[in-house]
Order: structure tokens, then C-alpha cells, then sequence
């Protein structure tokens, strides 16, 4: 053989460390996916739990009669009743936040959760806090 004329054995070796490096590239973003989409997953499934509790808690008005006029009035502590039962019921890790009426015809909730990564939890040891505000209006006004 001649010098300076390499040969195809002197490549060996060199596809095996392309390969790894493509793989590990592909496990990462594997794994940030899957944490993504838990994420996301989570943060609707408190959106769907804010939800109800406000609905629940418009629910939760009392009926007055002034003149001939009727109007539904909800109070702080009606909504916080049936937001706190809805959230119970679900058997999650939400707490209620804030439940409270801007104008008395509508019910605004707001719950929180801590979401874990799911393969990345040691390096985040503590968690994201996730929250959610939903408003209802009553059906009477």
C-alpha cells in the first residue's frame, strides 16, 4: 500500500460516534417533549377544574325581590362553598386561591396546583406553580 493513500479501515469507528451523538440528540428532545406535554396537560386540566368551580359557584346565588323586580345576588361566601366542594370532588392537588363576585351576578375563581416534571424531577426539586382564574355570570340577572 502506499503512503499517503488512506484506507477504508482507518474510518472505522467514526459512524458509531455520529450515531450516539444523534441519539442522545434525539433522546433529549424526546424527553423535553414528554415534559411539555405534561405541562400542558396539566395546566388544562386546572383550567377544566377552574372552570367548573366557577360554574359552581355562580350556582350558588340567592334570589331577591325588590318592587317587582328580581335579581340574582351572589356573595364571597356562597361562591367559595361550592367552588371548595367542586375542588374536593376532584381529588387533585388544587387549592383554591381566590373566589370572590367583581359584581354580583359573576362568580371568578382562581385555583393552583404545583406541577412536577415528570423526568426531570430532580432538577426540579420544588415544582411550577400553575394557576387558573375562570369566571361565571349567574343565569338570573
Amino acid at each position: 500500500m502506499r503512503r499517503g493513500i488512506r484506507s477504508m479501515h482507518d474510518e472505522d469507528g467514526s459512524t458509531l460516534l455520529l450515531t450516539l451523538g444523534y441519539a442522545v440528540l434525539a433522546l433529549a428532545v424526546i424527553f423535553v417533549c414528554v415534559c411539555a406535554t405534561d405541562l400542558h396537560i396539566a395546566q388544562k386540566r386546572l383550567d377544566s377544574l377552574a372552570d367548573a368551580a366557577a360554574l359552581a359557584g355562580a350556582d350558588g346565588f340567592t334570589l331577591s325581590a325588590s318592587g317587582g323586580n328580581v335579581r340574582a345576588e351572589l356573595s364571597d361566601v356562597a361562591i367559595a362553598e361550592q367552588a371548595e366542594t367542586i375542588i374536593d370532588a376532584s381529588r387533585t392537588t388544587a387549592v383554591l386561591v381566590s373566589a370572590r363576585t367583581p359584581d354580583g351576578v359573576s362568580a371568578r375563581i382562581t385555583v393552583a396546583a404545583t406541577w412536577h416534571p415528570p423526568l426531570f424531577s430532580p432538577f426540579v426539586p420544588d415544582g411550577v406553580r400553575l394557576e387558573s382564574t375562570a369566571t361565571s355570570r349567574t343565569a338570573f340577572r
